[in-house]
């Protein structure tokens, strides 16, 4: 067992000290990774900082969209009338997302902070550069089924877990994060980062940086959003192939908008700009779908057993559009 120290901020500030200054510390909310982390030695934080007291639960609709406290769970959030109405596929993808009794724990800041499920990261005795740098990547030559088709680099071809962030990506939400040098705002898009040579670092997020809120912006609204999942079995399981769905299409039945965002396939929840190219300016039909489906898939490749998804992503990609122009 690994000894730590525990502690509970009272305010924004006293936590962003806590943990900016120890490189040891580590924050926690619900609990629902970090505790997993730690009890397969993955993590060893010398320090949990717990922020769950800190003002940042609520969900407000303002002038300029939905406004979400990093600390406001995922049951919460997916069962407001605001997010329901106005952003469906953010709600469909947290009522999707892991079981009830956790969904009643889970954070959104956490879940946007969650590190991937694969075999390789969580289990100490095989080879992970995310877990420990230079130490190999087993997924490459190993047990790959789940792993990244686009987006991974020779150090790593994990996939990220969220339901979350691929919604939040065919949204263009904001996330807003706060840190001993102040406020900013960071849109969804540019928040996770691939792994390149540096899989061990996942966000852009600096040492102690605290996310406070995560804004759904009106704009987005005017889309049609749906949020589909394929997976193995039908609950609490995560994701082969996840696709977000945005479309604007005009009374005229011609698209003037789109989002898609996948998961399921890459290190961090993947916008599909050749897909979007392919809808824009074309007619919300089952040809136009198929066409973007086949553009989502540009540049995935087959590490060995995870060659499916490339297949699954056109279909999914089809259907969800489908359903997000209203021909489903």
């Amino acid at each position: 067992m690994n000894a730590f120290r525990y502690a509970q901020a009272h305010d924004v500030a006293s936590a962003l000290a806590s943990v900016a200054g120890d490189p040891g510390a580590t924050y926690i909310a619900g609990g629902t990774n970090v505790i997993d982390l730690m009890k397969e030695n993955v993590e060893r934080p010398a320090l949990l900082v717990d922020i769950t007291g800190l003002p940042l639960r609520g969900i407000e609709p303002t002038a300029h969209g939905v406004r979400v406290g990093a600390l406001a769970v995922m049951s919460d959030v997916a069962d407001h009338p605001a997010v329901a109405r106005d952003f469906p596929a953010v709600a469909q993808a947290l009522l999707l997302s892991a079981s009830p009794q956790l969904r009643n724990m889970a954070t959104i800041g956490g879940n946007l902070m969650q590190r991937t499920r694969c075999a390789y990261f969580r289990d100490a005795s095989q080879p992970c550069n995310k877990r420990a740098a230079g130490s190999g990547c087993g997924a490459l030559g190993g047990v790959n089924r789940r792993h990244a088709v686009i987006g991974g680099s020779e150090q790593c071809i994990c996939t990220h877990a969220s339901d979350l962030a691929v919604a939040l990506l065919a949204v263009d939400a904001v996330v807003h994060v706060r840190g001993r040098a102040g406020e900013r705002s960071i849109p969804i898009e540019h928040f996770h980062v691939l792994p390149g040579t540096t899989p061990q670092r996942e966000t852009v997020l600096e040492r102690g940086e605290l996310i406070t809120a995560v804004e759904l912006p009106a704009a987005a609204a005017a889309r049609n959003s749906y949020y589909l999942k394929v997976r193995d079995r039908a609950s609490y399981e995560f994701a082969l192939v996840s696709v977000a769905a945005a479309l604007d299409v005009s009374a005229g039945g011609r698209i003037r908008a789109a989002r898609v965002a996948l998961g399921g396939v890459a290190p961090i929840p993947w916008r599909a700009h050749a897909a979007e190219a392919a809808l824009v300016g074309k007619p919300a039909n089952a040809q136009t779908f198929a066409a973007a489906a086949a553009a989502a898939t540009r540049g995935m490749r087959s590490y060995g057993q995870n060659g499916f998804k490339i297949a699954l992503t056109q279909r999914a990609v089809a259907r969800a559009l489908a359903h997000a122009g209203g021909a489903a």
